[in-house]
C-alpha cells in the first residue's frame, strides 16, 4: 500500500479536544471562583436547628438571586428563531373546505408563531406566563 493510502492519525481532533477541556476547566474553575466569592461576601450564617445548614442556605441564596430576572427575560423572546424570515417553515398556510363549512386552516395554529410571539402573546400560555415574575 502506498504511503499516502495510510490513515493518518486524527491530530485536529485531539488537539481540539485538549483545548475544549482546558477551556471548559478554565470556566468551571472561573465560574467557582465567582461562587466562592459571591458566598464570601454574605455574613456566615450560624448553623441553628430552625436556619439548617449555612452552605445549604447561602447555596440557595446565590441560585434564587442568579434565577430572579430570568423568567421576565423568557417570557419576551421570539419562540420561533426563522420567523418574518423566508425560510420560516411555519408560514406554509394550508387550508382545506370541509363539505359547507368554512376552510379548516393551519394558520390558525401556526400563525402567532411565524409572526414572531413571544411566550406571553400566545393564547394558552401567554395566561400562564403572566403568573411568572418580571
Amino acid at each position: 500500500m502506498a504511503q499516502h493510502a495510510h490513515p493518518k492519525p486524527h491530530r485536529i481532533s485531539r488537539t481540539l479536544l485538549r483545548t475544549a477541556l482546558a477551556v471548559s476547566a478554565a470556566g468551571a474553575a472561573l465560574a467557582g471562583g465567582g461562587a466562592a466569592t459571591a458566598s464570601a461576601a454574605e455574613p456566615a450564617l450560624a448553623a441553628t436547628p430552625d436556619r439548617g445548614d449555612p452552605t445549604a442556605s447561602a447555596v440557595t441564596g446565590i441560585l434564587e438571586k442568579s434565577v430572579s430576572g430570568a423568567p421576565g427575560a423568557v417570557k419576551g423572546l421570539q419562540l420561533n428563531p426563522l420567523a418574518k424570515t423566508p425560510v420560516d417553515p411555519l408560514a406554509n398556510e394550508v387550508s382545506v373546505p370541509v363539505a359547507d363549512f368554512k376552510p379548516v386552516s393551519t394558520k390558525t395554529v401556526t400563525g402567532r408563531l411565524s409572526d414572531g410571539a413571544a411566550l406571553k402573546d400566545l393564547p394558552v400560555t401567554g395566561e400562564a406566563a403572566r403568573v411568572l415574575p418580571g
